[in-house]
Order: C-alpha cells, then sequence, then structure tokens
C-alpha cells in the first residue's frame, strides 16, 4: 500500500491521478512511479480505462475497489451499458490484469467513429477546478467520442496542446494551467448543430453517473422497442418497419450532422447500424450512436433507463376476463392474446377470449397498466354472461337499465338478448345453450335468403355461424345443410405442347429483364412462376412442360450462385466508376456472411482479374 496518493477528483480519469502523483512524488522516471503504482515497470498508461486494477486498488488502501474505480474515474460506464451481460463479465476480469484485448472488447478498435487523439477541455471547467482545487486535472466526461461540448457549460471543448505522438509511451500528462487556453470565446457552428451537440453531451454525463452493469445491450434493446411500439414503428408480427423508422430518424437530425459524426445510414446496408441497434445482434453498436437513438425517442438517459422493457402491445399474460356476470370478473384468467392489424390505422388489435365464453377486443399498443381493464369491443358475451342475464331478468326485480349497469352493458343489449327473435319454435332455453341457438337461428335465416347455394357458398357466406355449428353441434348442421352436389364432368383438354411454347417464351422475356434488374434478386423457379402468374402451373404440371422445364433449371440459381452474381455486379459497377475496388468491401455491399464470402472469394477474384486484364488490353489497343 502506497504511503500517500492523490486521491481522484470528482469524475477525474484514473490516468490524470497517477499523473498527478508522479507530481508530487517527485518522482524523475515514469517507471519508478509504475512501479509504486502498479508494482511493475512494464506497465503501459492508458489514458480511457487502463489495466492492472486489482493490484491499484489495494495500493491506494481500503477506501477504494476495482468496481468504484471503473465506475467513477474511467470512461467505462460510456460502454457498460451497450455490452451483452457476457461481455461486462469479460471486460471485468480484463481490466484487474494486464487489460490486453480490453479496448477490442469495448468495440473501440472496429467500431469506433469520431476518434480523438489528445486530451480535452472546457475553460470554464478548468476555472473552476483551480478556484476549488488549486489545479485543473482530466474530466473523463471531456474524452468521450463523439461529444465536443462541455454538459455543464455548453461550451466547446478545446485540446490540451501536446502532442502524444511526441511523447513517451510511459510518460504521464498531468494538465498545466499555463499551457491552457481559459479563454470563453467559441467558434460559431450552426445552431441547429450545437444544440443537438450539448443534448448528447448532457446525455453521455448521465450515463457515467449509472451505476455499472444496472442495463445492459439486452435489456436496452428492449426498452428501444417499447418507445417503437408507440410510435407504431413495429408491426403486429413483432417486425421494426425498417423503412419508416429509416425516414423518421433522418428528419430528426439537420441535413450533414450524420455525415459529421460518421453516423449516416445506408439504407441499402442490410447491417447498417440503425437496423442492428433495433435487432438483438451480436454486433457492437458505439455508444455515441445509442446517444443518438435516444435523441431521437425523445429521452434522455435518465427517463430512457426507466422505460419497461418491450414485452409486446399488450404486455405479457395472463388478462383479466372483464365479464361482468362471472364469478371471476378481473381476475387473470386468459392465457393468450390474438393480435391482429387495424386496416386504416396499422394499429394492433388485442382479441382476448376466456373459457367462460366472453370475448372482447382493444386497439393497442396499451400505455398505462389500468388499459388492460379497458373494452374497446365486446365479441361475444358466452353462455355465463346471457345465464345470468336470464337468471336476473327471471327474477322480476329490475328494469333493463338496472340490468344493463349491472352487466356493464347498453339497454339495447340487454333488449336483442332477452327478446323472443332469439328462441326458436318448438326448443326449450333449458335444452339449449344460447349461443348455439343464436347460430342455429342466424344460419338458418341465412339459407332461407339464398336457398340455391351449396354447402362451400354457404360456408363461405356464413363462416362464424358454420365454424361454431361444426365445432360444437355438427350433426344438426349436417342435417340442415344441402345435399352434397354431384361434380359435373366438364373437363377442359388441354393443349401442353402449345402452353410449353408460350411458357417457354414468356420465361425467357421476363430472364432477361430479371438479368438486368438494378438490385438483383435470386432467379428460382417460384419468383419466375410467381411473376408470370403461372406457378400453380408449374408446381403441378412440370413433366407436362419439358421445354419450359429444361430452360428453368438452366435459368434458376442457387444461393451461392446468386451470391456470386450479385458480387460481381458490384464489382462492375466499382470499375466503370473507376473506384478501387477492394473484395471486402463488396462483401459488405453484398451482405454476404463471411464463411459464404470465403467460399466464393476466389471466383471473385478470377472474374476481378479477367475484368481488369481485357480493360488493359482495351486499352493499350486503343
Amino acid at each position: 500500500m502506497l504511503p500517500f496518493f492523490t486521491d481522484p477528483y470528482p469524475d477525474e480519469l484514473i490516468y490524470s491521478a497517477v499523473a498527478r502523483y508522479h507530481f508530487y512524488s517527485g518522482n524523475i522516471d515514469c517507471k519508478d512511479t509504475l512501479e509504486e503504482v502498479f508494482q511493475s515497470r512494464l506497465v503501459i498508461p492508458s489514458v480511457e480505462i487502463g489495466s492492472h486494477f486489482n493490484i491499484l486498488a489495494k495500493q491506494m488502501g481500503t477506501h477504494y475497489s476495482i468496481e468504484s474505480l471503473l465506475a467513477k474515474h474511467t470512461i467505462y460506464p460510456f460502454y457498460a451499458h451497450f455490452l451483452s451481460k457476457q461481455r461486462q463479465e469479460e471486460l471485468l476480469q480484463d481490466v484487474q490484469g494486464d487489460g490486453q484485448g480490453l479496448y477490442t472488447r469495448l468495440g473501440m478498435v472496429a467500431g469506433g467513429i469520431c476518434k480523438r487523439y489528445g486530451l480535452f477541455y472546457c475553460p470554464e471547467c478548468a476555472t473552476n477546478d483551480i478556484d476549488q482545487y488549486g489545479e485543473p486535472y482530466i474530466h473523463r466526461e471531456h474524452q468521450l467520442q463523439g461529444i465536443d461540448f462541455c454538459a455543464h457549460h455548453k461550451l466547446k471543448l478545446k485540446k490540451y496542446p501536446i502532442d502524444f505522438s511526441k511523447q513517451s509511451r510511459i510518460e504521464f500528462i498531468r494538465f498545466d494551467k499555463k499551457l491552457m487556453n481559459l479563454s470563453m470565446i467559441q467558434e460559431v457552428e450552426p445552431k441547429e448543430f450545437v444544440t443537438i451537440q450539448i443534448a448528447l453531451a448532457r446525455m453521455a454525463y448521465q450515463l457515467l453517473q449509472v451505476p455499472i452493469h444496472q442495463f445492459s445491450r439486452e435489456s436496452i434493446n428492449l426498452k428501444y422497442r417499447a418507445l417503437l411500439r408507440e410510435r407504431n414503428l413495429i408491426t403486429t408480427s413483432n417486425r421494426i418497419r425498417q423503412n419508416e423508422l429509416y425516414k423518421a430518424f433522418q428528419s430528426k437530425f439537420p441535413k450533414r450532422f450524420l455525415d459529421k459524426y460518421e453516423s449516416a445510414i445506408n439504407l441499402n446496408d442490410e447491417y447498417n447500424w440503425l437496423k442492428v441497434i433495433t435487432r438483438n445482434l451480436k454486433r457492437h453498436v458505439h455508444p455515441f450512436r445509442h446517444l443518438l437513438m435516444i435523441y431521437f425517442l425523445e429521452q434522455d438517459v435518465k427517463s430512457f433507463l426507466q422505460i419497461e422493457a418491450d414485452t409486446g402491445p399488450f404486455g405479457s399474460g395472463p388478462w383479466p376476463c372483464l365479464n361482468k356476470a362471472a364469478s371471476h370478473y378481473k381476475e387473470y384468467m386468459i392465457q393468450e392474446v390474438n393480435v391482429t392489424r387495424d386496416f386504416k390505422s396499422k394499429a394492433p388489435i388485442g382479441t382476448f377470449e376466456c373459457s367462460c365464453g366472453f370475448i372482447y377486443a382493444r386497439k393497442g399498443p396499451d400505455r398505462l397498466s389500468e388499459d388492460k381493464y379497458h373494452i374497446g369491443r365486446i365479441k361475444a358475451f358466452g353462455d355465463v354472461w346471457k345465464s345470468k342475464l336470464h337468471e336476473l331478468a327471471a327474477e322480476g326485480t329490475y328494469s333493463t337499465r338496472a340490468l344493463a349497469k349491472m352487466l356493464d352493458v347498453d339497454s339495447k343489449t340487454v333488449k336483442k338478448y332477452l327478446s323472443s327473435e332469439m328462441r326458436i319454435e318448438g326448443l326449450s332455453e333449458k335444452d339449449i345453450p344460447p349461443m348455439l341457438l343464436i347460430n342455429r337461428k342466424q344460419l338458418l335465416k341465412g339459407m332461407q335468403q339464398y336457398p340455391s347455394y351449396s354447402r362451400t357458398q354457404i360456408r363461405k357466406r356464413f363462416p362464424k355461424e358454420y365454424m361454431y355449428l361444426y365445432r360444437h353441434d355438427k350433426e344438426w348442421l349436417f342435417e340442415q345443410l344441402p345435399t352434397v352436389r354431384e361434380k359435373e364432368n366438364n373437363q377442359v383438354i388441354v393443349d401442353w405442347a402449345a402452353r410449353d411454347r408460350e411458357y417457354c417464351s414468356k420465361v425467357k422475356k421476363l430472364y432477361k429483364e430479371l438479368i438486368a434488374l438494378d438490385k438483383p434478386v435470386r432467379i428460382t423457379i417460384s419468383i419466375v412462376g410467381k411473376r408470370l402468374g403461372i406457378l400453380s402451373n408449374l408446381e403441378k404440371y412440370l413433366d407436362k412442360l419439358p421445354r419450359t422445364k429444361k430452360l428453368l433449371f438452366e435459368i434458376a440459381e442457387s444461393t451461392q450462385q446468386f451470391q456470386i452474381r450479385r458480387c460481381c455486379k458490384i464489382i462492375d459497377r466499382m470499375l466503370q466508376r473507376q473506384e478501387p475496388v477492394v473484395l471486402w468491401e463488396v462483401q459488405r455491399i453484398g451482405a454476404v456472411k463471411s464463411h459464404h464470402f470465403h467460399e466464393i472469394k476466389p471466383y471473385l477474384e478470377e472474374y476481378l482479374r479477367t475484368k481488369q486484364e481485357g480493360k488493359s488490353y482495351e486499352q493499350t489497343t486503343g
């Protein structure tokens, strides 16, 4: 344990505290300081985070722990909440040891953006530090990639005038007020840019204050989905409306702002960062881009982290039965919800069906916990509700309005279900359930209205009634339905040879169109059949179409063949624009997975070589 140490100031990087220790200890050789602090002369100082925290915490005394140093005196919290739980655990082990691979795990090597070289400070923060502590120090919030302003004073950060490239790797830099420009005069920047930059700086500072490992990439993703669902940017099948999200996101930021911060979005790239950030993928997205996403969602870090995780448009089950006639009213009896989409508004519609027969629906998504007790429309009352209605009516002490109030329906509904029209002559209500009577009556009326209809036509015309009776009273249903008609033998003789020639001609024409498309599509028998409207015949009668069959097998592409054609098209485009052809760039634009690209790479290299040789030959002969 050290006899003394320069205790870190609020928000000070541990690197800065060690630099001040080196200065006050009187050490001339930085290796002496490294040995005293880290018990090793081989440690390479790191500005943003560092390593050997296990030894460092012990050397500093009992007041410090590895977690507290990491949380309060490094930039690690800026990254931590957007990492997976597994990656967080791995990084905690990294910093205790030599930190090898630390910045690679964080994504700062491959996924870094707006990379900064040097140290930065806010002139007003530095002035306040000198007044309060007698010296300036390195604030961690001023060293974050993409953050150009001070969150507290709205001033643009200034670069400390020392060139890292001219310094020794083991030399510690301590802020010297004599070298700092403490003037408050600012460079002029577009006002709309500054507003967003300050908002992002505030969010970055908030992020540093959140306890590390309280959140992870998995939980953050569910919060995004909850907010996107509120904006109707998630379909009823739980997919992100990527095109609509892209347009809304782009319109949120001024022109060239995203370009300035290396966060422009290519909609055609299947792995652009906006798509990756909204999917539960293992790919890393830089924290600054997460801040852009949170800003787009009109949140700050504090409010965003309080958002409940997305559990679908109607939350997670079970859901309450809202049948006021049932003894289990408002009890959580319903285990599943059927989600469909409203045709006009595209909002999700949830249908809830209880075992008592009560079915209700409402438009989502639910925003408050009370919404789960709201009914938009009652689809079916069920036998329990109807039995209760008749039981109360039989007592003779309640008016129609009183019955309606007790069962939470309209007076007209009570009259409807008590009406003699709902009874079938000759049958007792005690013998047949009310719902069965209703469907019998409605089907019989329909059959009287359409006396010439066949069984199939009746089923299509009255699907609800038909299916209910099929499930609950099949014997009665089949007795009432018309007799089965015999199929007429109107077989049409097909000239398959002529049809084969016709299809063959159409396929050749379509093939030329598909090959010429700017955005390639994989040519398959299915895609050809669908576009020509002949898929059914191709599936059932392809053996009767020998010429068409042969042609289709010749032009149909495997996945690998399609990937090669798509990548060759990208190479052609690059050569046409006189751009350097780099195969990893071809892979990225073509959105081909690495293990697939490894298989097709030899074909592409040969294609590129042939193209380049042909071009140089043309230039030579020309």
